[in-house]
């Protein structure tokens, strides 16, 4: 861990996460994330985009199942996590080396979009993650592009058996940790 090369990465989620599970019964979801830089060129007096930076990552357990019901294609996302190189043979018998991130936080960006956090009630406590509005809070779509459209899936809607009123009500201490006193 002390050695390992921690980064952050903002950009948008290429597909729909992708949520598997190992033979142990381990949730992890895999999701690219698209990073482009912008520069602006002075002597053209614009903004230009850079080259992209596709970015393959993984997020594992409670997290994972988080990250799937709540993240989107095009949602636009910041994620801290842990570079990993792995190296493979391909198809032509090539050895190629592949730059993944093991990613430890993730969460959608609200430069562009608004999102409400709902605390996930599971059997071993629960971990952040990003569910939907309160009942009777607006659900549509947030702006510049982000959100669900129709009410499925996304930010802005509420998962099935979420709190009516206050999405941080529990029942106790369920993460081995006490809510913060505010």
């Amino acid at each position: 861990m002390a050695n390992d090369t921690v980064i952050t990465v903002i950009g948008n989620l290429t597909a729909d996460p992708e949520l598997r599970f190992t033979q142990s019964g381990i949730a992890v979801a895999s999701f690219t994330i698209a990073s482009t830089p912008r520069m602006f060129d002075r002597q053209a007096n614009e903004w230009k985009d850079g080259e992209a930076l596709f970015l393959r990552c993984s997020i594992w357990r409670d997290a994972a199942e988080n990250v799937a019901e709540s993240l989107e294609k095009g949602t636009r996302v910041v994620a801290q996590g842990r570079l990993k190189q792995r190296s493979f043979t391909d198809r032509e018998g090539q050895n190629r080396t592949s730059i993944e991130l093991d990613v430890d936080e993730i969460g959608p960006s609200l430069k562009y979009a608004t999102a409400k956090a709902n605390k996930v009630q599971r059997g071993g406590g629960g971990r952040g993650g990003f569910g939907g509005a309160p009942q009777g809070a607006p659900q549509g779509g947030a702006p510049g592009g982000y959100g669900n459209q129709g009410g499925q899936g996304g930010f802005n809607s509420a998962p099935q058996g979420a709190p009516a009123a206050d999405p941080w009500a529990g029942g106790g201490n369920q993460g081995g940790y006490d809510d913060p006193p505010f």
